[in-house]
């Protein structure tokens, strides 16, 4: 039985999928990729945009829910927009991944210490102090946001606010600007940019 559009099949399995995409810096880029996403049905978990070390260009980090199809079908879609530059699809690299947020927990004289004692088994650091809650910035991988939310559910979380995953795939060929990847090399350590015109 083949996917449908959503994945959502017993016989395909929905996890999440990380792409990079490299866009030119234009107005309403972001907006046309939204909408692409929105059209065919795909579901972005979540979706962080950021300058790059190239001017005129950015980098947004998104987060696909879905089979492999469903990931798939989201890069064929994305490589055809005039404004993307690259996709890299990081199942096929090692990476980095991390997520920041920001958490707002409930004290009470008696929580105080062990509030802050279990923070900085995260290493999270206080970033406000109230009279009555403590603000957290944790950074790590969605594991390690994921277990902090979790322990300091029973103190009274008042707010929070994660910023999505960004991510880069590992290794460098900084040393080697002028290399040219064969089909052996690693795609996504190719040069971003190579001829196109910004």
């Amino acid at each position: 039985m083949s996917a449908n559009l959503y994945g959502d099949t017993p016989s395909s399995p929905t996890k999440d999928h990380i792409i990079s995409v490299i866009v030119r810096d234009e107005p309403r880029v972001l907006t046309r990729i939204t909408s692409m996403f929105a059209r065919r049905g795909f579901n972005i978990k979540s979706l962080s945009v950021g300058t790059t070390e190239n001017p005129g260009v950015s980098r947004m980090t998104i987060v696909v829910g879905g089979d492999d199809n469903i990931l798939q079908q989201a890069i064929r879609q994305l490589e055809k927009l005039i404004d993307v530059i690259k996709v890299i699809d990081h199942r096929e690299e090692k990476f980095v991944d991390r997520e920041l947020v920001l958490v707002k927990v409930t004290i009470t004289p008696e929580t105080r210490v062990e509030v802050r004692h279990i923070a900085e088994d995260f290493r999270a650091r206080i970033v406000d102090v109230g009279r009555y809650a403590l603000m957290f910035e944790v950074t790590g991988d969605e594991g390690k946001i994921t277990a902090f939310i979790e322990q300091m559910r029973p103190f009274g979380i008042i707010e929070t606010m994660r910023t999505g995953r960004v991510a880069l795939s590992r290794g460098s060929n900084a040393d080697i600007p002028t290399q040219v990847y064969t089909d052996g090399g690693s795609k996504s350590l190719e040069p971003v940019l190579g001829d196109v015109e910004i």
